[in-house]
């Protein structure tokens, strides 16, 4: 099993059940949109709430 996957296993089995359903379910749609090819969209989407996220902060004097 990779490194990653027995990792993830042993937290799922650590964290609290409502915090290790979470994970199972972000895991699950991240393994979904990888099937369909469209990470990249969703890596524009997160680049994109990045930057207005910055601009919503207040500016530094």
């Amino acid at each position: 099993m990779d490194t990653l996957a027995e990792r993830l296993d042993q937290k799922l089995r650590e964290w609290a059940p409502e915090t290790a359903e979470q994970v199972r379910n972000q895991v699950a749609e991240i393994i979904e949109l990888a099937d369909q090819g469209l990470l990249d969209l969703v890596r524009s989407r997160r680049v994109e709430q990045d930057v207005l996220d910055l601009l919503d902060e207040p500016a530094s004097r």
